[in-house]
């Protein structure tokens, strides 16, 4: 992997480690994707260096952009830092990425949860574009929620895990939910396989007017409240398998929530929920883009910090 660069924006290896499938992209924005390679999330001894083999080839290359499923490490000072920790798929706990890489190639690597990367390349160049306050929230095989203030992820010891809240029920809703470790959160009762899990039937596959979506809407409404709440997003971005399968449920989720905030948030971005809360824009590239994002960042940032030493 060569770094020599143009006098063009500095080309990133943006990695999206999903949990189905891993994509990698060279790039510096949307418009400008010289590669891509697609390789199937098997076993991390099989997927990571068939991710390495495709990049072995790339030139140009400045930084890594990492975003991936989780739970990650994302804390530089910690021990594990760079590595997916707890995750339930099979052999991939505790699995190094971000350092295994940044080893390996020699530039910077930023590191991230895949909606984070989401919401950075959703709002560098996507559905909110200009903001520098956003949520993004995937609904599919799992549900996160991501959110950046100044242009930055908001997160501190690690990142949020806004899809395992736990709901009011609904009255006469006992079933347990799908979630292994929390049950009834709004992953155990919102996610695509939960979806599937209740009724037997796949989301895409569920007729508009089951009452199981009821259940849904209501921890999805739950969880859009709760970043509302937080004072940060001025914008709600959806993304996922669930949100783009259904069509429906958009508008249903949009009167839910202004019900739910009942006029707290007397805001204007808040009252118009049309605009507040929009399906994403990027479709399947804001992961991959995401990570760019995440690779620019920590090339500047790396910048910076040599800019300071040298006075």
């Amino acid at each position: 992997m060569s770094t020599t660069t143009t006098g063009e924006a500095p080309l990133i290896a943006g990695v999206e480690l999903g949990g189905t499938k891993c994509i990698a992209i060279l790039s510096s924005g949307p418009d400008r994707i010289l590669e891509e390679v697609r390789v199937p999330t098997t076993h991390p001894d099989e997927t990571l260096p068939a991710l390495e083999a495709a990049l072995d080839g790339w030139r140009g290359v400045a930084a890594i952009g990492i975003a991936s499923f989780g739970p990650v490490s994302i804390d530089p000072e910690s021990a594990d830092y760079g590595k997916i920790t707890s995750t339930p798929k099979p052999g991939w706990a505790h699995t190094d990425v971000a350092r295994r890489l940044g080893a390996r190639y020699g530039v910077p690597v930023g590191f991230h949860s895949d909606v984070v990367g989401a919401a950075m390349a959703e709002a560098r160049w996507g559905a909110g574009r200009g903001l520098g306050e956003l949520a993004y929230v995937t609904v599919g095989t799992g549900v996160g929620a991501g959110m950046i203030a100044h242009g930055r992820p908001v997160d501190g010891l690690t990142h949020s895990e806004f899809g395992h809240i736990r709901p009011p029920r609904l009255p006469g809703d006992d079933w347990p939910g799908a979630c292994p470790f929390h049950g009834a959160c709004v992953e155990g009762l919102a996610s695509g396989p939960a979806i599937a899990a209740r009724t037997g039937i796949k989301g895409e596959d569920l007729p508009h007017d089951h009452p199981a979506w009821d259940t849904v809407v209501h921890a999805l409404t739950t969880l859009f409240a709760t970043l509302t709440l937080t004072g940060v997003p001025r914008r709600i971005v959806l993304g996922g398998g669930v949100m783009v399968g259904n069509p429906h449920l958009l508008p249903r989720l949009r009167a839910a929530t202004a019900a739910s905030l009942n006029g707290y948030v007397a805001l204007p971005a808040v009252a118009d929920m049309d605009t507040f809360i929009v399906p994403a824009a990027l479709g399947g590239n804001a992961g991959p883009l995401g990570a760019v994002v995440l690779g620019q960042m920590a090339l500047a940032d790396r910048r910076s910090a040599a800019a300071i030493a040298a006075g």
